[in-house]
């Protein structure tokens, strides 16, 4: 993945979704922490996935589809973010099976012209009794397929 101006191609699928950088997310060398960039991709996900009604409030056995777990995480960081502000996320759907999904991301700027940092993460849906796999509700693939990325 590099660097790239895709305005276009985030508009053509998925969301952008703001983000803030604060001073204190910066490292000792004024650069944003490289744990810092998965922790506000999953704040802008949870964003999206609240404005569907899928949330969490502490309850396990309610909390339906958003009793998941990650499988796996993947990242590149392509270019440093070295200052406080305004940026953003923006998320997509490369796959949407039965009890996992596959989204993409990219840490951006805030209007989706620079990319700092782009990977994927996979998702499974999980019972919250038997902490087994179990398939995504029809109502969150419904927003799910909203967001997939087509294959051109």
């Amino acid at each position: 993945m590099t660097v790239e101006s895709p305005s276009a191609l985030a508009l053509s699928h998925g969301r952008l979704i703001p983000v803030t950088v604060h001073f204190d997310d910066l490292d000792a060398l004024g650069m944003l922490h490289n744990a810092r960039y998965p922790l506000l991709v999953e704040r802008a996900w949870t964003e999206l996935w609240q404005e569907h009604g899928v949330r969490f409030d502490g309850d396990w056995a309610s909390a339906g589809d958003a009793c998941n777990v990650v499988k796996e995480l993947l990242i590149s960081y392509e270019a440093p973010v070295t200052k406080p502000g305004g940026y953003g996320v923006h998320l997509w759907l490369d796959r949407l099976g039965n009890i996992g999904l596959t989204y993409g991301f990219r840490f951006c700027s805030a209007d989706g012209s620079v990319t700092y940092a782009a990977g994927t993460r996979v998702l499974v849906r999980l019972d919250a009794g038997t902490l087994r796999p179990a398939p995504w509700s029809e109502a969150f693939r419904a927003v799910g397929r909203t967001l997939l990325r087509s294959a051109d």
